[in-house]
């Protein structure tokens, strides 16, 4: 007998969880976006990206991307949340150039590079255009983005500021990006939702991530398929 299909192990998970935390994964992954995505380029302080993460998960990004050139993705459990847990995080550390290879494949996949830093192209996040998918850039907690991010973006985008200090936390910045992009983006009208195929691999991972050893529940249940 062949291998159970995906639904097949989501519909015989469901019966581990209850009523109300199914009610909750189909509100969330109804609002799931693919539209817009994180992409963190060596970020090192681990409560920064921890941050960023859970922020993620609130306004609806499901994918983020992890940039290692010079330093490793690491998140603070307390300041996460567990939300590595509801997101799908790809990370780059294994080229001799993880930033330019990383912005080439979501270029490839259709996605516009939007730069978080002053440049004399810049617009503020009310002006910047969502009718076409983008993946926005934030760099290290000192430099910024690269210059490799700088020569390859499409646009670049800022935060206007009033004050003495010349920028925002990391993770300031990125939840009020996401907050008013995706706003933007809800509001617009487009489709911006995640592929049914997407949801189904996502909806799998969460039920395996919730359920206490998943992994040998699926296993007794492909035996039993199997006898």
């Amino acid at each position: 007998m062949a291998p159970s299909s995906k639904k097949e192990q989501i519909d015989y998970l469901l019966q581990f969880i209850s009523e109300r935390r199914k009610q909750r994964f189909d509100e969330v992954i109804a609002e799931r976006m693919n539209h817009m995505r994180v992409v963190l380029e060596d970020i090192y302080q681990a409560h920064n990206a921890s941050a960023v993460l859970r922020s993620c998960d609130c306004f609806g990004i499901q994918y983020v991307h992890f940039i290692e050139n010079r330093n490793k993705y690491k998140i603070s459990d307390d300041v996460a949340m567990g939300s590595s847990n509801w997101l799908s995080i790809q990370r780059h550390s294994e080229k001799e150039q993880n930033t330019l290879s990383c912005v080439m494949e979501l270029k490839q996949q259709g996605y516009r590079i939007v730069a978080t830093t002053l440049h004399e192209k810049d617009c503020t996040l009310d002006q910047l255009p969502v009718d076409k998918k983008f993946a926005l850039v934030f760099g290290t907690e000192i430099d910024g983005i690269s210059a490799q991010v700088m020569e390859q973006a499409d646009e670049f985008v800022k935060i206007p500021m009033y004050g003495f200090t010349e920028s925002f936390n990391i993770s300031v910045c990125a939840a009020l990006c996401m907050y008013e992009l995706t706003e933007k983006i809800r509001k617009s009208g487009i489709n911006y939702h995640i592929s049914e195929e997407e949801k189904t691999d996502i909806y799998l991972e969460w039920l395996k991530n919730s359920i206490s050893k998943s992994d040998l529940i699926l296993k007794e249940f492909e035996d039993k398929r199997a006898l």
